[in-house]
C-alpha cells in the first residue's frame, strides 16, 4: 500500500496561483502512476490529471491543460500540482491517487488508482 498526504490548499482569488504537494511512499525506481483528481461539493471526483514516476510523463483534463502542471521528484517522494489562472470552478477538494504500472486505459478513471490520499481544500473566491 502507498501512503500519500497531500498539502498546500487554501483560499485562493480567481486569477492566482497554487501549488499542491502529495507526498509519497514510493521508492526511486518504483513503477506507479500518480493522479490528481478533485471533488466539488455535489459532483463526482473528476480526473485532474496524472505522471508517471519513473519518466516523468503527464496526462491532463481538457479543463486544466495549459493551466496546471504536474511534476515530481523522487528524491523528495514529491508530486506537485501547480495551478495557475484559478477559477471559480477549480473549487474543490484535491487528492492524490497512485496506481501500479503506466496509465494504460483507465488513467483517467476514479476506480483506475487504488491508494489514496485524505485530500486538500481548495477555494478559489471571484
Amino acid at each position: 500500500q502507498v501512503q500519500l498526504a497531500e498539502s498546500g490548499g487554501g483560499l485562493v482569488q480567481a486569477g492566482d496561483s497554487l501549488r499542491l504537494s502529495c507526498r509519497t511512499s514510493l521508492r526511486t525506481f518504483s513503477t506507479y502512476t500518480v493522479g490528481w483528481f478533485r471533488q466539488a461539493p455535489g459532483k463526482e471526483r473528476e480526473f485532474v490529471g496524472c505522471i508517471t514516476w519513473s519518466e516523468g510523463n503527464t496526462l491532463y483534463a481538457d479543463s486544466v491543460k495549459g493551466r496546471f502542471t504536474i511534476a515530481r521528484d523522487r528524491a523528495k517522494k514529491t508530486v506537485y500540482l501547480q495551478m495557475n489562472s484559478l477559477k471559480p470552478e477549480d473549487t474543490a477538494v484535491y487528492y492524490c491517487a497512485t496506481r501500479a504500472g503506466p496509465p494504460g486505459s483507465s488513467y483517467y478513471t476514479v476506480n483506475g488508482y487504488t491508494d489514496w490520499g485524505q485530500g486538500t481544500q481548495v477555494t478559489v473566491s471571484s
